[in-house]
């Protein structure tokens, strides 16, 4: 699978932004969960200032003169104790502007660590939730796209909005799958604003 992702994020001809927002990267990892490869993502804690209680990726915004990619490779540690070796970044997906005025960059990267091996951390992660591919490919399909109205993929109990489930989407879709997708227009509800 690392081979087919790297392949096909290769062959993808990614846009950046071209917006003057604050610059942000998350991590899109994928690590064994009983030999599945499956993407951890986690509800951030109730008592943070920003996007707290959303659905999120491993990320946050870029320090001085820190590139993207150094910075999901730095935020991966801190929330998840994962460490990354940057030979694993297999590439980058689409820039995804948000509402509360971020660009997002999306890294995807690979590690043959098990998500038993995570350690996150208790200030940024509430609840950590693990996405397999094969339902994150089931939870793509089922979704429905229409411009403007809100959109969300579904986990067993967990609901996810954009821009992580537009980052997620666009992850299966090209990274998985080898087919070009756009999110960069994906609705994002209110509550993601803030």
């Amino acid at each position: 699978m690392r081979a087919t992702i790297s392949e096909n994020l290769r062959a993808f001809e990614r846009q950046g932004s071209a917006r003057t927002l604050t610059p942000a990267a998350v991590a899109v990892v994928l690590l064994q969960n009983e030999g599945i490869p499956s993407v951890p993502t986690f509800q951030r804690p109730l008592s943070m200032t920003r996007h707290a209680g959303q659905m999120a990726l491993p990320g946050g915004k870029l320090h001085p003169g820190e590139a993207a990619v150094e910075c999901a490779l730095r935020e991966v540690h801190e929330e998840l104790g994962l460490v990354v070796d940057r030979a694993d970044v297999l590439g980058i997906l689409d820039d995804f502007d948000t509402a509360s005025g971020f660009t997002i960059t999306p890294v995807v990267m690979w590690s043959g660590s098990e998500i038993a091996s995570l350690r996150p951390s208790e200030s940024e992660v509430a609840k950590l939730v693990v996405i397999g591919t094969p339902e994150l490919r089931k939870s793509v399909a089922a979704a429905t796209l229409v411009p403007t109205q809100q959109f969300s993929l579904k986990f067993r109990r967990v609901e996810m909005f954009a821009p992580t489930a537009a980052i997620l989407f666009q992850f299966s879709e090209v990274a998985l799958d080898g087919r070009s997708c756009r999110v960069a227009d994906f609705y994002q509800p209110p509550f993601t604003h803030r």
